[in-house]
């Protein structure tokens, strides 16, 4: 589990085909100076994807992504130098600054837009309906892995819906959000308890 507070914005390093071609092995560049704490099989949070290290470096550690994953997120369109959020997983006492997060996406949003709001940046993301029911505002989503309050949903009708939070300058400067613009891709992870919620509802 995790909390959806980035700890490091990673770089892709190598990128290499598996599995006949199926799967992907990356190679992940960090900023951590312990690395040699991650033990093998330890989940990190990668963009909003849980994941396992296979291998640990000084300054690096190895994953391997199936076709499943690929076909699910945005990992697909990882390229060497593309940067990637990082969370090692929570600790039974660690502070939960965001909320809980598992690292499994729901599906893929779509930059609208980002504008100018005050002090913060209000970005808006397209989702398609099987997600849009979930989010509500003052509700929280995880966003390519990083934790946010929506603070906007706007339905369109049979299309999903168009939600918007609000970065602040650290936020972007701490996570990929620096790097997005229009038109790019995330991947959405919604709210546990909406989910279970959602599931209650439909119980007969």
């Amino acid at each position: 589990m995790f909390t959806g507070i980035v700890t490091g914005l990673g770089t892709i390093r190598e990128l290499d085909a598996i599995g006949g071609g199926h799967d992907m092995r990356a190679v992940i560049a960090t900023p951590w100076q312990d690395n040699a704490a991650i033990a093998i099989g330890a989940s990190i949070c990668c963009s909003g994807v849980c994941l396992t290290a296979i291998e640990v470096g000084a300054d690096s550690f190895a994953v391997n992504v199936s076709s499943e994953t690929l076909s699910r997120t945005t990992l697909g369109a990882w390229r060497v130098g593309t940067r990637v959020n990082l969370e090692r997983a929570l600790k039974v006492g660690d502070e939960l600054g965001g909320h809980i997060v598992a690292g499994h996406v729901d599906g893929v949003g779509r930059v609208v837009s980002a504008d100018a709001e005050h002090g913060s940046t209000r970005w808006r993301f397209a989702v398609p309906d099987n997600i849009a029911r979930f989010i509500a505002v003052k509700g929280s989503v995880a966003v390519d892995g990083v934790s946010l309050t929506v603070n906007e949903v706007n339905d369109i009708q049979g299309a999903g819906a168009i939600f918007g939070v609000n970065i602040i300058p650290h936020t972007a400067a701490v996570t990929s959000f620096g790097f997005l613009k229009p038109g790019d891709t995330v991947n959405i992870e919604i709210d546990t308890l909406a989910r279970y919620v959602a599931r209650l509802r439909e119980a007969p």
